[in-house]
């Protein structure tokens, strides 16, 4: 016989209560292939927290409110649905752990579904009401007294806040200072997370429960605590040069490790925060940081040097184009040995099957080094002029030709290393005979040994020149890669000299010349995270948020999107957009990079090989403007894990939020992965959805166009039903209803007095809803009319909901206008999966009513309803 088992509260996951709530509500579902009579039983603590007892669940209807996010075609297939209502709180004042056993029939053993589905227990945590101590050794045991504790003023309200200094040892000659210091041991927790330095370009997630041992350091790590509030640690770097991290010494503490590249004794700088929610914890955690690195580069001239160039030279641009349009990369696509005959015909195929591209970066190997092909790390850069092999006519002329033959493309941008390329600048050659440099000598490892860089005295010349020559070369932003390379020098001077003075001259320039529209990348190393990427006094660039796509690689795939997801967690407070990577959208996970590649937040690049497109997931993705430009359809925030301590090997789902609009007015999406090797099915709650916590919703699953009843998110009612297979994948989104009362008889009306709208944006679109500029419902005074107005980014089909649709004559009730000319009912169709979803198909209507781009980029839609 074949069973499983679904609840809600999960198993395996940790479930919050709000300290305003005594009530939990189970539902278990429970499909089998032939029709028993099921028992099913919660089995907790919650009496006792050391003695498990068992209390049965009773048998009940389906939800009223679930929605399938699958259509649903299993045949033969049972139902039995349970709930139970848990009420009140835990004798003993703690966290509850649960389990649910079942069985087919009375006269059969109860099974432990922990064991039949290879789970963990639930954990339920009821978060205290009280106020928090505040008393930095309640959260950490063991405080050495050499630790320096200040209580600093939080801007995140109630939360609480302290800054912590250790000693760091002084650089001596050409070593650093190291220094290793005890912080202590976290209280009364049952999960930790922290974002550890994968290797010095790369952060990843890590988790744990009982003791804090990440197997590498740690910038930052976070702990749930027994009483709902969560304590964050935060290793501040790049102040005085200094870079911190946190380690552990095999017994649960957190260790303070230090290098110093100063020839001065220093200190390290922690910043420890606890709030009601690890989202606030961070908050004040990361807003601290950036007040005090801030505050360092005031006194030190950094930001009056920077600001002074700036006024000078920046340029101020319109970034939407380069935030917004989707990019082509040449990596994957097109392979290491880069020509410009490559890189026409890709270009070529691109244009054929009309994927109509914004940007195009070209990648590695298009620079003059000193050695063609070998090791990378080997090769060095000779001058700024594209290798005569891959270019024979020059930079500016393959530029040039890509501009007049795709003036789609609106920018184009090169790869370069932040040391010029892998194997810096080559002893001879033009760029060697021009500026002063020095030998440096790296870390052992993958990139060890000496190499050739220019000086300290000279990088902000070489920099000013080489963007110089790229701008009138028509090449107008750049990627730039290898920047941990900064971290690799091992010489303390080298350290003091080249660390900052690399970012400043960067920053400076691309901002000088290319106005903003850079990539940094493999640059999520400490000092530049909050020298370069903290401070919030620049425009935002986009940054590579993991390491690589590495198309070849299945294992690779799963981890890529929950390492992006973690480190997102992270990376929202930083002055960046996230870049995920490129892609290719025809391959076995393309579908699944995709759609996390939309609700990212961030950019999307594809590196598409030649004539293998999916053009109909590329459509998934992007819409097109009144002008003809395409753009992705990318929702307000960075998409960003929702569970930070579940871990890769947890069976649990993966969820990725982000939103469109203003918090519970807006659209809450949710994308779901399954990052495992099994397939899962979880009953997923309106309560998942952040900023959808109160007001009426209906949830919408993208795959299947499937709709739920409209729910209250008070009542806690509302259940998505998802079965996620391997490799599979869904996005979610929670829009908001506008109810309002149309006054009945006038002008001949007959429909519903009472309806409730959603403006669900652009149907087809994984992020549909982003493709929403502004919208507005009213009501007219003098006809009684409802008006719903929605300006778009992009032509497409337009959905709306009306929830009583099916009660209305589109013919009679309903009028359609765009940019104020009437639209013809050919245009207009009841959605086919949802009889409660009006659809506008705003391509037609724009070629019918001849309309033309004129100053507007935007598609003004409204629908009046009787």
């Amino acid at each position: 016989m074949y069973a499983t088992l679904t609840c809600n509260p999960p198993l395996g996951q940790t479930t919050v209560v709000p300290s305003q709530k005594e009530n939990v509500k189970f539902i278990v579902l429970i499909e089998s292939s032939t029709e028993k009579p099921w028992n099913v039983a919660l089995h907790s603590n919650f009496e006792n927290q050391q003695k498990w007892t068992s209390v049965n669940l009773e048998p009940t209807q389906q939800p009223t409110s679930l929605l399938w996010a699958k259509n649903d075609t299993k045949s033969g297939l049972h139902r039995k649905w349970f709930t139970l209502d848990l009420t009140g709180l835990p004798d003993h004042g703690g966290s509850v752990s649960f389990t649910i056993t079942f069985r087919a029939a009375e006269d059969e053993p109860w099974k432990w579904a922990n064991e039949q589905f290879s789970t963990s227990d639930g954990h339920i945590i009821y978060q205290t009401a009280r106020t928090l101590k505040n008393d930095v050794n309640k959260f950490i045991d063991g405080l050495p007294e050499t630790l320096k504790i200040q209580e600093e003023r939080s801007d995140t309200p109630g939360t609480l806040l302290w800054s912590i200094n250790s000693p760091a040892d002084a650089a001596s000659g050409k070593a650093s200072g190291f220094s290793n210091n005890k912080l202590g041991k976290p209280t009364n927790f049952s999960r930790w997370f922290a974002l550890v330095r994968l290797w010095s370009p790369w952060l990843a997630p890590r988790q744990g429960k009982a003791r804090f041992n990440p197997d590498k350091e740690a910038i930052i790590a976070a702990f749930q605590r027994e009483d709902g509030s969560h304590l964050v640690v935060l290793a501040v770097s790049g102040i005085n040069d200094v870079l911190t991290t946190l380690g552990h010494d095999g017994n649960g503490n957190i260790m303070i490790n230090s290098r110093n590249d100063s020839e001065q004794s220093g200190s390290t700088t922690l910043i420890v925060a606890v709030g009601h929610s690890l989202e606030t914890a961070l908050s004040a955690s990361m807003y601290h940081a950036r007040k005090l690195v801030m505050e360092y580069q005031a006194a030190s001239g950094e930001i009056a040097k920077e600001e002074e160039a700036l006024m000078k030279d920046y340029k101020p641009q319109w970034l939407q184009n380069w935030y917004d349009g989707l990019s082509y990369c040449t990596w994957n696509g097109i392979g290491q040995k880069l020509t410009e005959d490559k890189l026409f015909k890709a270009l070529d195929s691109l244009k054929k099957h009309n994927v109509n591209i914004s940007n195009l970066i070209i990648d590695d190997n298009w620079q003059s080094l000193n050695h063609e092909g070998g090791d990378q790390f080997e090769n060095a850069m000779t001058e700024f002029e594209a290798t005569r092999i891959g270019f024979p006519r020059g930079l500016k002329a393959a530029v040039s030709d890509v501009r007049e033959k795709h003036p789609n493309i609106k920018h184009i941008a090169v790869w370069h290393a932040i040391f010029g390329y892998w194997g810096g600048i080559a002893a001879k050659g033009k760029i060697a005979d021009e500026y002063k440099t020095i030998t440096v000598r790296k870390k052992d490892g993958v990139s060890g040994g000496t190499m050739t860089a220019i000086a300290e005295e000279d990088v902000g010349r070489f920099y000013h020149d080489f963007y110089q020559f790229l701008s009138s070369a028509g090449v107008d932003s750049v990627k730039t890669d290898a920047q941990f390379f900064v971290d690799e020098l091992d010489d303390a001077p080298d350290r003091r000299e080249l660390i900052k003075a690399y970012q400043d001259a960067w920053s400076i320039n691309q901002l000088r010349f290319f106005s903003g529209k850079a990539i940094s990348c493999m640059s999520q190393t400490p000092q530049i995270i909050f020298h370069s990427q903290l401070p919030s006094n620049k425009p935002r660039i986009l940054l590579r948020n993991s390491d690589d796509f590495f198309p070849e690689v299945p294992a690779s795939h799963p981890w890529h999107i929950f390492c992006n997801a973690h480190n997102a967690i992270f990376n929202q407070y930083l002055n960046i957009l996230p870049d995920w990577d490129m892609f290719q959208t025809s391959h076995e996970w393309a579908s699944f990079h995709a759609a996390a590649r939309c609700v990212s937040g961030g950019p999307i690049y594809i590196t598409d090989v030649p004539g293998k497109h999916d053009i109909d997931l590329i459509n998934q993705m992007i819409g097109s403007t009144p002008r003809g430009d395409t753009v992705i359809l990318r929702p307000h925030t960075v998409g960003k894990s929702t569970s930070a301590y579940h871990s890769y090997d947890d069976t649990v789902l993966l969820k990725v939020s982000t939103f469109v609009g203003m918090a519970h007015s807006g659209v809450s999406i949710l994308g779901v992965f399954n990052c495992t090797q099994h397939p899962i099915t979880e009953l997923i709650g309106l309560d998942q959805f952040p900023g959808a916590e109160r007001g009426t919703y209906i949830i919408r699953s993208h795959t299947s166009g499937n709709v739920s009843k409209p729910t209250s998110a008070e009542s806690g009612d509302a259940l998505v039903h998802l079965e996620v297979p391997v490799v599979g994948w869904e996005i979610l989104s929670a829009f908001p209803l506008q109810s309002f009362k149309l006054e009945r008889g006038r002008h001949g009306a007959a429909g519903p007095a009472e309806i409730s709208v959603a403006h669900l944006g652009l149907l087809g679109k994984m992020t549909g809803a982003a493709g929403i500029i502004n919208s507005d419902a009213y009501v007219e005074r003098d006809s009684g009319k409802l008006r719903v107005w929605t300006s778009l980014k992009v032509l497409g089909t337009y959905g709306i909901y009306i929830s009583d649709l099916k009660e209305r004559s589109i013919k009679d009730d309903f009028m359609a206008v765009i940019f104020g000319r009437p639209i013809s009912s050919e245009c207009v169709k009841i959605n086919s999966q949802c009889e409660n979803i009006l659809e506008i198909d705003t391509v037609r209507a724009w070629e019918e009513t001849d309309q033309h781009a004129g100053w507007s980029n935007e598609v003004a839609v409204e629908v009046i309803i009787r």
